[in-house]
């Protein structure tokens, strides 16, 4: 199974509650959430790790 990472979204206007990214790659020591962007509404500061 593949590693993954859930996200939620954080910004009142977006319609985006949560997501999840599946690694099927070796991803490098250190990339977290604050490398990627919301899918729906674009937004980088709004991402939040959800705690598994």
């Amino acid at each position: 199974m593949p590693a993954t990472l859930e996200v939620k979204c954080t910004s009142d206007d977006c319609e985006m509650d949560m997501f999840e990214m599946h690694y099927t790659y070796d991803m490098p020591d250190g990339v977290g959430v604050a490398e990627f962007q919301c899918p729906y509404c674009g937004g980088t500061e709004c991402l939040e790790e959800l705690s598994p």
